[in-house]
C-alpha cells in the first residue's frame, strides 16, 4: 500500500487525500499550523491518515504532493524530499503569491523554479487545471468515451510515468506536456485552464499547442 506525503491541507490536497485513501493509499499530511491543527480532517479521513509536519509528511512519503504556493524564500523540507518524485499542484497567481520576476519575463515557469528550490528531487506540474471537487466526483473508469484529461510536467519522464498511473487510478487520463518549462500551456487563462470542465486528451493536447505566451 503507497504511502502519498501531502504537504499543503488545503482544498487541493484535502482532496488529493480523501481520493488516495479511496483508491487503496494511505496518506501523511501536514499544514503550516501544526499536525493537532488536522484532527478534525484526519477524523473524515480515517485510519489510513496521519497528520505531520511538513518535514515529516515528506519523509514518510513514497512520493509527495506539494499543495502549496511557492515561496521567494524556500520553506521546503528540502533533505527530506531529496530523491522523490514531488507533484507541485500550485499554480501561479500574482495577486495571491507576489511578483516573481523571472517567471513575469517567462525567462522560468514557477515549476522550474520549484525545481531548482528542490534540485534532488523530481518535481512534476500535475493536477494544476481541475478544480479541486472534481478531484473526488470526476474521474471515470479508463476508456470512458469523455473521459477527462488531465496535463503533466515534467524534466523526468519518471515522474510524468508516476503521475500517469496516478491520473488513471483516479478516473483520468494523462497528456505529457514537458518539459518543466512547458508548464505555462496549462496556467491560468490558457486555453487548457478555460476548457478545465471537460476536456478529453485529444482536446487537451490541442488546447496545449493552442496557448501563447502573455505579452
Amino acid at each position: 500500500m503507497t504511502v502519498i506525503g501531502i504537504i499543503g491541507a488545503g482544498e487541493v490536497g484535502s482532496q488529493i487525500a480523501r481520493a488516495a485513501i479511496a483508491h487503496g493509499h494511505k496518506v501523511v499530511i501536514a499544514n503550516s499550523r501544526g499536525p493537532e491543527t488536522l484532527k478534525d480532517l484526519i477524523d473524515e479521513l480515517g485510519p489510513s491518515a496521519h497528520a505531520a509536519t511538513a518535514a515529516g509528511a515528506a519523509a514518510a512519503g513514497e512520493f509527495v504532493v506539494v499543495a502549496v504556493p511557492l515561496k521567494v524564500i524556500n520553506d521546503m523540507p528540502v533533505e527530506q524530499l531529496a530523491g522523490k518524485v514531488v507533484l507541485d499542484t500550485n499554480n501561479y497567481m500574482v495577486w495571491r503569491d507576489g511578483h516573481f520576476p523571472a517567471v513575469d519575463s517567462g525567462e522560468k515557469t514557477v515549476h522550474e523554479l520549484r525545481q531548482e528550490h528542490l534540485p534532488r528531487s523530481r518535481v512534476v506540474k500535475a493536477f494544476t487545471h481541475i478544480q479541486a471537487p472534481r478531484i473526488t466526483t470526476a474521474g471515470r473508469p479508463a476508456g470512458t468515451p469523455g473521459r477527462l484529461a488531465l496535463s503533466a510536467s515534467s524534466d523526468f519522464p519518471e515522474a510524468v510515468e508516476l503521475v500517469t498511473r496516478l491520473y488513471d487510478r483516479f478516473g483520468f487520463d494523462t497528456v505529457d506536456n514537458s518539459p518543466l518549462s512547458e508548464s505555462w500551456r496549462s496556467g491560468p487563462g490558457q486555453p487548457a485552464w478555460i476548457a478545465h470542465e471537460h476536456q478529453t486528451r485529444d482536446e487537451l493536447a490541442a488546447h496545449l499547442r493552442r496557448a501563447q505566451r502573455a505579452a
